[in-house]
């Protein structure tokens, strides 16, 4: 069985062979909301905008590497010398928006941590209604295209180019729809609404994973291989003391990338996605750290949510050392994603 975080269920992630009471008595709440995304779709009027969408997201609820990868469009769109926009919900944060992220003065409670994290040097827009927040973008006038986050079950925008993330050893659990499984909505349905599926993984993928094989099987759009990597130097981590702590949505992920480094040391500490730490968190992880000798480490994400903080929080910020990471693609790949992108950029353009 895979290893679920705290506030996940673990049967989403069983071994398929048995199935749950739980299971059992969730499933037909689960197909009362696929009916309901699905009647979302046949009943909404998408905004086209007059600039270039591409849209990131995914099948299933949790991580599988969104985050990483809007980064990367957008760093790609750049090179291009093309101006882009990241638009984002702003899951976890109190504004409603339309908002430009300051994060020089927002902090994760405010704008959610992804888009802060995002905003370090991109700008990105927060808004809950993401046509108001499109077209706030378009009012900008110096916006090239919009890369959003996170859109796939959103049916209020028109996409240019849609993009599924999929996590390489998770893939989609029992293959059942929340809240009976991880699935946002069924699978054959919600592959319609893609143009391209990215199946990413931490490891450097020496076989095919299952889920790429069934994909290719199933989707007859592009299906590409990636993985997401430790950037910058890594040496720190070998033969060093960590104690590790994560609150995303698979921890176990970092926790390998850490461990593929060969520290002496490397303790474990979990928490919820999303988590926003407490005070006494803090204090707990900073006294652990120096009973044990070991050097704090967490993921970008984590660090976002204490930007801003005082007392215990910011002292455990100051300490803690993150371990950033990016999206790589092979050659051919990349090829294919780079054509992609260029066909939602002539797209935009053509009808702006």
């Amino acid at each position: 069985m895979y290893a679920v975080r705290p506030d996940e269920p673990g049967w989403w992630y069983g071994d398929g062979r048995t199935v749950t009471l739980a299971e059992r008595l969730l499933a037909p709440v689960g197909d009362v909301y696929a009916a309901a995304v699905e009647r979302r779709f046949r009943t909404a009027v998408p905004y086209r905008a007059p600039l270039p969408v591409i849209c990131v997201g995914n099948f299933t609820a949790g991580g599988t590497g969104k985050t990483p990868l809007t980064r990367f469009l957008i760093a790609r769109l750049a090179e291009k010398e093309k101006a882009a926009v990241c638009l984002s919900r702003g899951y976890g944060g109190s504004l409603a928006g339309p908002a430009w992220v300051d994060p020089e003065h927002h902090t994760a409670r405010e704008v959610g941590d992804e888009p802060l994290l995002i905003a370090q040097g991109v700008r990105v827009m927060v808004a809950r209604d993401r046509k108001a927040g499109l077209v706030a973008i378009e009012r900008a006038g110096d916006v090239a295209a919009v890369v959003m986050d996170d859109g796939l079950q959103n049916p209020s925008l028109a996409k240019d180019l849609s993009i599924a993330v999929v996590d390489a050893r998770r893939g989609f659990g029992n293959g059942r729809v929340i809240p009976a499984g991880p699935l946002r909505a069924r699978l054959a349905f919600q592959l319609g609404l893609v143009d391209c599926i990215a199946v990413m993984g931490a490891d450097a993928p020496d076989a095919e994973p299952p889920v790429f094989e069934d994909l290719k099987k199933r989707f007859h759009g592009p299906v590409l291989r990636g993985a997401v990597a430790p950037t910058g130097d890594v040496s720190w981590i070998t033969d060093g003391n960590l104690l590790a702590y994560a609150g995303i949505a698979d921890p176990e992920r970092f926790f390998r990338m850490l461990a593929g480094y060969a520290p002496a040391t490397l303790t474990r500490r979990t928490f919820p996605d999303h988590h926003a730490f407490t005070e006494a968190e803090a204090v707990h992880l900073l006294a652990e750290a120096d009973a044990t000798g070991a050097e704090l480490v967490t993921t970008e994400k984590d660090l976002a949510r204490l930007a801003g903080a005082a007392g215990a929080l910011a002292d455990l910020a100051a300490r803690s050392r993150t371990l950033p990471i990016a999206v790589t693609f092979e050659e051919r790949d990349l090829l294919r994603l780079t054509a992609l992108i260029d066909g939602a950029l002539k797209n935009g353009y053509l009808r702006g």
